[in-house]
């Protein structure tokens, strides 16, 4: 992985050293999809928070009263983002957050491991992160949703979604 990622894990998520080395596996998989991210000069941030602070964050940021798997928070544009110089001082690329509690309820709810779930929502924020929205239109979802696939196949994770066989 060539950009840094700045992981902060609090309570309630457990096994703090678990969750940071599942983020950085997470982020070299989408690194090895998304060749942008191997700018060294970026810096990503993670935080592992509960419900109620992404909650906060969603409300404060985003006019949504209520929490939500993953929040990305992209500081770049895409085009500013790729035509960055690798030489030069750090970049901040972004900062996301993750929900314990919705996490949770999720992944029971599409009978996965939690581990797996929160590793596809890290590749997911990541995406958002370099530029890419599933939000603008069909095409970019799916263009998206085929790049989480191929990073989580690095992983040996299961297609989150279940219906693309192009990947």
């Amino acid at each position: 992985m060539s950009f840094e990622l700045d992981i902060a894990i609090e309570a309630p998520w457990p096994d703090t050293r678990e969750w940071e080395a599942l983020a950085v596996v997470a982020a070299s998989a989408v690194a090895q999809v998304a060749p942008e991210l191997a700018n060294p000069r970026l810096t990503a941030s993670l935080i592992f928070a509960d419900d109620a602070e992404v909650r906060e964050l969603n409300r404060e940021w985003r006019g949504k009263d209520k929490p939500t798997n993953v929040l990305s928070f992209p500081m770049m544009h895409r085009a500013d983002l790729l035509a960055l110089p690798a030489d030069g001082p750090p970049e901040m690329l972004g900062d996301m957050a993750l929900a314990l509690e919705t996490c949770t309820r999720e992944a029971a709810e599409k009978g996965v491991a939690l581990e797996n779930h929160v590793t596809h929502l890290i590749v997911h924020g990541l995406l958002h992160l370099v530029g890419h929205d599933h939000e603008v239109s069909p095409q970019e979802a799916r263009a998206m949703e085929i790049l989480e696939i191929k990073a989580l196949a690095l992983l040996g994770i299961e297609d989150p979604y279940g219906d693309h066989d192009e990947a």
